[in-house]
């Protein structure tokens, strides 16, 4: 399973230069396919190959006066961008034909200076190293500074260098790991819960915890107003715009930070605690378009369910999501007797069969649980038909709880 791992960089400003040219020649280059592939198609012309990408773009246009300046970065840059092209269109394809899982993409676009994400990727073959005084040596870049929050639990395979919106450098690094030796590392339990997320607390479990919502862009709303005002009254272009564009942007960086933060703490804890989850697989594409837009939003609850996933399948858990249309705010967990539909105003309820007085968010809890057949087998294992596939994401802290401290 390959996880990624993200650490905060310190260029000094030679580095930061040599770095924004390796920005711009792999946004060149991948403008350049792209270009490539839209005139062939144009003009009725099979697409060009990789190989052909590779002489033309790259080989026969270092020697060329207008692209003679694509020997001042690493070449391994370069193809790795003409790779993401590749794989762009690969994907656009597969999204045509519908073999592709998740929403339609579209066809890929040509990259800009002014994007708030510039990235460059580094494999093996760029033979980067990380020194033993921990500076990350990147070819035609130099030794790059690293505030390390953990160790890496085996040799990257690659590294990606990304600097975001709020001028911030990172390192995200490549680690395949094994899951049956990450499974040790986690404590023996027979716990099974259940998760029944909202926006009045965060998530409530079916043993009745309940875990309050941050409420993190809620909270910094004040101060993010007051910034984007100071941006909408400066001149467009000016040095003293682009230093406010970078307040609004460190601003909403802080935020994306925290709530990813708690994510990750609360993700982990539930891992080590409980053998198997399940939790509601709600339509947040959906209730973003309602008027708790801003709220939906603000909790992240897609985030969160992806950690749940990735790590469940990292470290030998059981995670299983239950289908969107369970009326489990409707059924008694009690008797199971279906009482009918309730607004959201009700928080408390009796039923009608059997008397019990539920918690409407403790009673769905106990419900999702229910309805994912989370049950304990003699030898303290869940029961259930199928496994849930990894995902790729940005790993939190090597030990627990886990954080991603790249702020």
């Amino acid at each position: 399973m390959q996880i990624r791992y993200s650490f905060r960089l310190y260029p000094d400003t030679g580095q930061q230069v040599a770095l924004a040219r390796a920005f711009g020649c792999a946004r060149v280059v991948f403008n350049d396919a792209v270009r490539a592939r839209e005139d062939a198609r144009k003009a009725g012309r099979p697409f060009p190959t990789a190989g052909d990408l590779s002489r033309k773009l790259l080989t026969e246009a270092k020697q060329t006066k207008e692209r003679s300046w694509l020997r001042e970065v690493s070449a391994v840059v370069l193809q790795q961008s003409l790779r993401d092209a590749e794989t762009a269109y690969r994907n656009f394809f597969a999204s045509l034909k519908g073999t592709r899982k998740g929403p339609k993409l579209g066809a890929p676009r040509f990259k800009s200076r002014k994007d708030a994400r510039q990235s460059i990727r580094f494999t093996a073959n760029a033979r980067w190293k990380i020194t033993d005084g921990g500076r990350l040596n990147l070819p035609k870049i130099g030794a790059v500074k690293v505030k390390w929050s953990r160790a890496l639990p085996t040799t990257p395979t690659s590294v990606t260098v990304i600097k975001d919106a709020a001028g911030r450098y990172f390192a995200s690094f490549v680690v395949d790991t094994d899951p049956t030796q990450d499974a040790t590392r986690m404590p023996d339990t027979n716990r099974t819960i259940g998760i029944d997320l909202g926006l009045t607390h965060f998530a409530v479990l079916s043993d009745g915890t309940k875990i309050d919502s941050p409420r993190f862009l809620r909270r910094a709303e004040k101060k993010l107003k007051k910034t984007q005002r100071e941006l909408s009254r400066k001149q467009k272009g000016s040095r003293n715009g682009e230093k406010a564009r970078l307040k609004v942007a460190r601003a909403h960086a802080k935020v994306a930070d925290a709530r990813r933060e708690f994510h990750h703490q609360l993700s982990t804890r539930l891992i080590c605690e409980n053998q198997g989850i399940a939790v509601e697989d709600l339509s947040v594409a959906g209730l973003a378009r309602t008027r708790l837009a801003k709220s939906v939003h603000d909790a992240g609850w897609a985030q969160f369910v992806t950690m749940l996933e990735y790590k469940a399948a990292r470290y030998g858990r059981t995670l299983v999501r239950t289908g969107r249309f369970e009326p489990t705010s409707q059924v008694c967990s009690t008797c199971g007797v279906k009482d009918g539909p309730k607004p959201l105003n009700v928080r408390e309820w009796t039923c009608t069969t059997c008397g019990t007085v539920h918690d409407r968010d403790i009673n769905a809890a106990r419900n999702v649980k229910t309805a994912a057949g989370l049950a304990v087998s003699a030898c303290g294992a869940p029961v259930r038909p199928e496994s849930v596939l990894a995902q790729r994401e940005e790993a939190g802290s090597h030990g627990f709880p886990a954080g991603n401290r790249t702020a």
